[in-house]
């Protein structure tokens, strides 16, 4: 069933519920009144497990209890799948994620639920940067650029979720996430970089504010389907931060690091080096929140 109007109510699975962005996840949806359904390979933590409708531990790489979880739900938000690359085996990591991500698709085609939400990765375009990036920021077009089996998984990934878009007619929203952070997070790694650029440089010196990530994941379910592109559309979009997690000017980092780069456009003092204006036209959504608000570094 195409999806007519914004998803602004309903039953909303969330696959990964019991990792860093799934519970902050569930707890944005059920704060915003959906009836969340947390789907997990392990079990949920109390705080997940006290705000969502059900809580569930599924394989998310076997199909059949995939169809079995997602029985009922209006939509799925999905956000599991192995976070990095590094953490297995290439070929686990691979594999592991697009049979996790198949499955997904291809139960929510099955329950003919109303709108797919899913992690893509900001690695899509060329991270870690261990080359210079074609340009600054970088956009939606700086792609694909993988440079690692994770970051292959997820460029497969857009092109499956176009895919089964074309073929439900129901629209497949990929969130290009940056590196996403809490404000422990803020406190335990951002520090360091101030002195050594070089710490960061790997991803532009990005970050996404876990509140934000998730609210970003809200947008993508209500956004309408004019936004979107139409129905059985499959935008991809980055989710970053307004701002980068330096104190020195993002103009200035980008000569030193990666001197010779085109600076498209104008930055201004500690602008992020990616562009999200792509998020904002498509799902109707900026960030909210900033480390500078938390740290309050010196001068």
């Amino acid at each position: 069933m195409t999806l007519a109007q914004p998803l602004t109510s309903g039953r909303i699975a969330v696959t990964g519920s019991s990792g860093k962005l799934g519970g902050y996840t569930v707890a944005d949806l059920a704060a915003a009144g959906y009836d969340v359904v947390a789907l997990d390979v392990v079990p949920a933590p109390p705080a997940v497990r006290e705000l969502a409708a059900a809580a569930l531990t599924v394989d998310l790489t076997d199909l059949g209890q995939v169809v079995d979880a997602l029985a009922g739900c209006d939509g799925v938000v999905h956000l599991a799948n192995i976070p990095a690359p590094g953490l297995k085996p290439d070929g686990v990591t691979f594999t592991t994620n697009v049979t996790m991500n198949q499955a997904v698709f291809s139960a929510a085609r099955t329950h003919g639920l109303q709108r797919v939400v899913w992690a893509s990765s900001e690695t899509t375009l060329g991270l870690p940067l261990e080359t210079p990036p074609w340009y600054a920021p970088i956009d939606e077009a700086h792609f694909p650029r993988a440079e690692s089996t994770y970051a292959l998984s997820k460029v497969v990934t857009e092109q499956m979720a176009a895919t089964y878009a074309r073929w439900s007619g129901v629209s497949h929203v990929g969130l290009r996430f940056s590196n996403v952070m809490t404000v422990q997070d803020y406190r335990d790694r951002f520090p360091a970089a101030w002195e050594n650029p070089k710490a960061r440089r790997w991803n532009l010196w990005s970050y996404i504010d876990a509140r934000d990530a998730a609210s970003a994941c809200r947008a993508a379910l209500t956004a309408s389907e004019e936004m979107l592109g139409g129905p059985g559309s499959a935008p991809n979009v980055i989710i970053a931060a307004a701002d980068t997690c330096m104190r020195r000017d993002s103009a200035e980092l980008l000569a030193l690091e990666f001197p010779g780069v085109e600076l498209r456009g104008t930055i201004e003092g500690t602008q992020s080096l990616f562009s999200i204006e792509a998020a904002e036209r498509v799902i109707g959504w900026k960030p909210e929140h900033s480390w500078r608000g938390t740290l309050e570094p010196s001068a």
